[in-house]
């Protein structure tokens, strides 16, 4: 059977994803690439894959998209890696650079700025170094292992997640296992039977991974992101995906 082309994010999230994929024998029926998330998306969108773990926006630029799995990278409040960091607070903030790893994030805050604080500042899409400001009045998105251990530098910070439940009453998906194409039902029961593992098995994955002084990794992976693509997450994606049209 020629193996199916599939393209997860790289960060810390998807690790219990990544452990179920290479403990299991789907490992042998896929060629797997790690990438940023935006080019998770850029290569299902290119058909350089056949299933992707997309920003949820993303799936705005597929001509056709099928979800093909019960599991997706998803918060329900605080998810404790996506965030606006800023010096001052949201309703003075004059400029925002946006993080050129993310698509998803980048218009998660879009759609709170324009609908949830009422407010315009100016977006900025290739800043230099995006992630640092001489002005106390810029502010910047950044997602993933780079937010780790930032809470604390800041004076304001703003998590997309939260922001998003205050608003909507609603969980937030970042990310979606998302195909190009149909792909057979045999290996999307498989495929999801893997990532359950994965998923299962996030007590063994935290003792592979690095001790962080100023992180809680057991917080994030076990409490914080939440991996069930409920109903209401289900919910909450086609409601992003209508603000985001109406941007």
């Amino acid at each position: 059977m020629k193996k199916i082309r599939i393209s997860a994010v790289s960060y810390t999230n998807t690790k219990p994803f990544l452990y179920g994929i290479q403990h299991t024998d789907i490992i042998d029926k896929i060629d797997l690439s790690l990438d940023i998330p935006a080019d998770c998306a850029q290569k299902l969108i290119d058909d350089r894959v056949d299933i992707g773990l997309i920003p949820v926006a993303a799936i705005l630029n597929l001509p056709h998209w099928e979800i093909v799995s019960d599991y997706c990278i998803g918060a329900v409040g605080a998810v404790n890696s996506v965030f606006i960091f800023s010096n001052c607070e949201i309703h003075d903030i004059i400029k925002i650079q946006l993080d050129p790893q993310s698509r998803s994030s980048n218009n998660l805050a879009r759609v709170l700025l324009k609908n949830f604080w009422k407010i315009d500042p100016e977006l900025i899409t290739n800043a230099a170094d995006y992630s640092n400001s001489n002005n106390a009045t810029t502010a910047f998105v950044q997602i993933g292992d780079r937010t780790f251990g930032k809470k604390d530098k800041y004076t304001f910070v703003y998590d997309l997640a939260e922001e998003w439940q205050k608003f909507t009453g609603l969980p937030f998906v970042f990310a979606a296992w998302v195909a190009n194409k149909s792909i057979p039902q045999g290996f999307i029961e498989e495929f999801n039977k893997a990532l359950k593992i994965g998923l299962d098995h996030r007590a063994e994955l935290l003792k592979e991974l690095p001790v962080m002084a100023d992180f809680d990794l057991e917080d994030y992976l076990m409490h914080k992101l939440d991996f069930d693509l409920t109903d209401s997450k289900k919910k909450a994606l086609y409601l992003f995906l209508d603000y985001v049209k109406a941007l």
